[in-house]
């Protein structure tokens, strides 16, 4: 079976330990991939004690033991497989496949690959001190390559877990940013909470016989008003790694004849750009590889603005922005933008 993997939604973590908490904090212990997330996620927040915790058994002599292994590593990259699980006297042991990436502070890199072991007890029979989802042990190697290309196709002699794991780490992220901003509608399908998208491309230096890669994209639903929907989105690159998405948007000024909203436009002029983390009324093109938005301005969607972002080099650039700022019960709009049309 082809293995699935993912990779943490990681960001650089820094030296200076002001900087590396710059990484958003994750302690999620609710899968195996999460938890070893949260591992790394600790790791390059250098809290080491939080990563010590982790662990059933300790995985060094002391903590000062621990934080001592890490003394020289900048940050870890991670990616992880697919899971296999099996019950035991209590207990589900999962086997995970794991392959890491360690930057030391002057830029070599080290590569490592091999299979975590982690242990929950049934919940429904614990008491307390509740023992959540923990790491029993790990047996990791030296190795040489992409992660993608070292990470173990499986692990253990369980049932592997056929969870989308980069489209349940995708559901945490959004969560983690957006859960307090985006009202989910219980009266609406799930399948139009969250869509995902396979975008396969190659780089622009590439020839055209280099394997495609493979992103994914994932749309939100953030909520929607009388005629408006939001929609927030995730991209996940080959390796899982998961980048929320700001779009790069026009800042206009309209002039309208005396100055008046309902009257005749005189003047539509760009006069800066912002960066927005959400599209309105948006969709994704598969054939084009593109995103579209139509932001409606009052119900009758007379006025708005729309903007078309394509995929190109692994991300979204705006290439055409349009507006129509006139209250006429007409679609006339401008363009104000346009760097996808041909001559």
């Amino acid at each position: 079976m082809k293995s699935a993997f993912t990779t943490a939604a990681i960001l650089a973590a820094l030296q200076a330990p002001a900087l590396a908490q710059d990484e958003p904090y994750l302690d999620d212990r609710s899968s195996p991939e999460t938890l070893l997330q949260s591992l790394y996620n600790a790791v390059n927040r250098k809290e080491y004690a939080r990563a010590y915790d982790y662990f059933a058994t300790p995985p060094a002599a002391s903590l000062d033991a621990y934080q001592e292994g890490y003394a020289d590593t900048d940050h870890v990259a991670l990616v992880t497989g697919t899971a296999s699980s099996e019950g035991a006297a209590g207990s589900i042991v999962y086997s995970l496949p794991v392959a890491i990436r360690a930057r030391a502070g002057d830029g070599g890199e080290r590569v490592f690959a091999g299979c975590y072991t982690l242990r929950l007890s049934n919940p429904q029979i614990q008491g307390t001190p509740y023992a959540p989802l923990h790491i029993e042990k790990a047996e990791m190697k030296p190795a040489t390559g992409e992660l993608h290309d070292v990470l173990p196709a499986s692990c253990g002699d369980g049932t592997p877990d056929e969870t989308d794991t980069v489209l349940a780490d995708a559901k945490a992220l959004f969560s983690t940013l957006y859960g307090r901003d985006c009202p989910q509608a219980p009266d609406r399908d799930a399948s139009d909470q969250v869509q995902s998208y396979t975008i396969p491309f190659n780089y622009s230096h590439e020839s055209l016989d280099t394997p495609k890669h493979e992103a994914r994209l994932f749309r939100f639903y953030c909520g929607s008003g009388a005629y408006n929907e939001n929609h927030a989105y995730i991209l996940a690159n080959e390796d899982g790694g998961l980048t929320p998405l700001q779009f790069a948007t026009p800042e206009t000024s309209v002039q309208y004849e005396n100055g008046d909203s309902d009257g005749k436009v005189e003047d539509i002029r760009i006069v800066g750009y912002t960066a927005d983390d959400m599209l309105v009324n948006s969709t994704y093109d598969a054939d084009t590889l593109t995103l579209t938005s139509y932001n409606k301005w009052r119900g009758v969607g007379d006025a708005f603005s729309a903007g078309t972002w394509i995929f190109r080099e692994g991300t979204f650039t705006l290439v055409r922005y349009d507006v129509d700022a006139s209250y006429d019960g007409e679609k006339d709009p401008v363009t104000v933008l346009d760097y996808h049309t041909g001559p």
